[in-house]
């Protein structure tokens, strides 16, 4: 049990200096002047320090991405202290191009180590592959049987895709939704977008045939000025909501300018922010051979958090994309807030927003910028 003094909490909302309650792996109470006495309980005097929610990351290749320039081109698992280190609590994790030596039961085995190592992780199913790859025999299966399951990802206008047609998304959408309703989640269609045109238009058209746009969750998309203005009316029009992807390509050089402008436009409410950490990012020349690869950091969504703010925005208009946008769009219902009865993931940072403390599920995972729980397999 612990007793967080004299926090500056931004829940996300700035809501001023704070005692925070924290017991049993969830936040018991919040509020000011907080006097306590309970055995075993330990307090801690925050004073100065900024206190958020952890960072939600719900597009992470926690297995390793890659393999587009063969099995050296394979990126290593990633492990707890590198999400721990940024602040992340929450993952959803992914699976991309490989799907043969990257098994969808592997992104399920990772996801339940990471929650068993101490944050806690779901995942969609399925790839860039068409039929999908699944745990089970359908969509609605893996929905209903695996709890960890969200929804199902795909690729779309990118030539690594299944260049899936209207009907065949309408298709998995259906199953999707189905799937969601009778196993209590929002169900969603996580979609990669590449650099081929017709993403948005194929969306409208769903809409139009009756999917709530809901269901419908585009990702990557400022990798390219054309796609981005086209997310930006799809959240003004369809008040859909868009992923900007904090650790890869970008049209405008950085995320933390696409990200700023993506606000200025429609405002923070509609758009969430990933690192695609663990991802692959390919450069391919004209004739569609790889000539370079870089990886996505999981530490991005920290540093495009950091950069925003420095460029001007207040951190409590940006916050949400990684913590309050994530968990209220996934029904992570437990997650992206800090209130009583929400689980006790925390960030303590520094006025320069440098993590100092890591709390998940109630434990600290690192504290005075100590990482103190690490992964199974590191030292």
């Amino acid at each position: 049990m612990y007793l967080l003094k004299n926090a500056l909490v931004y829940a996300p909302e700035k809501i001023g200096v704070r005692d925070i309650l924290v017991a049993g792996g969830s936040i018991v109470a919040m509020a000011e002047n907080l006097t306590v006495s309970m055995p075993d309980l330990e307090t801690i005097d925050v004073k100065g320090l900024i206190v958020t929610p952890g960072l939600i990351d719900q597009h992470i290749h926690v297995t390793g991405g890659g393999g587009e320039g063969g099995p050296v081109s394979r990126v290593p698992e990633i492990p707890l202290s590198k999400l721990v280190a940024c602040g992340t609590t929450t993952v959803v994790g992914v699976s991309g191009t490989d799907s043969v030596t990257r098994p969808i039961s592997a992104l399920l085995a990772k996801v339940r180590a990471l929650t068993a190592e101490g944050i806690s992780g779901w995942m969609y199913t399925s790839n860039y592959a068409l039929p999908p790859s699944l745990l089970s025999k359908t969509i609605r299966d893996d929905l209903f049987l695996v709890p960890e399951v969200l929804g199902v990802k795909i690729a779309h206008s990118d030539h690594r895709s299944s260049f899936p047609t209207i009907d065949e998304m309408l298709r998995i959408l259906s199953d999707v939704r189905v799937g969601g309703m009778i196993s209590g989640k929002v169900g969603v269609l996580h979609i990669h977008m590449g650099d081929l045109p017709g993403g948005f238009a194929a969306f409208n058209e769903i809409i139009d045939r009756g999917i709530p746009a809901k269901h419908l969750r585009p990702t990557h998309c400022a990798r390219n000025e054309k796609l981005f203005k086209e997310a930006l009316v799809w959240i003004k029009e369809r008040n859909g909501v868009v992923d900007l992807t904090s650790g890869g390509s970008c049209y405008a050089g950085s995320p933390v300018i696409a990200v700023k402008t993506a606000i200025g436009e429609v405002g923070p409410d509609n758009l969430t922010m990933s690192t695609d950490g663990g991802g692959s990012i390919p450069r391919f020349n004209a004739a569609g051979d790889m000539v370079g690869l870089g990886t996505g950091a999981p530490s991005a969504n920290l540093e495009i958090l950091q950069g925003l703010v420095k460029a001007g925005l207040a951190l409590e208009t940006v916050l949400p994309l990684v913590t309050k946008n994530p968990a209220r769009y996934l029904e992570l219902k437990k997650k992206g807030r800090l209130e009583a009865g929400m689980d006790a993931d925390l960030c303590v940072f520094t006025e320069d927003l440098t993590v100092r403390h890591v709390m998940a599920k109630g434990t600290f995972l690192m504290r005075d910028k100590e990482i103190i729980v690490k992964g199974s397999f590191e030292e």
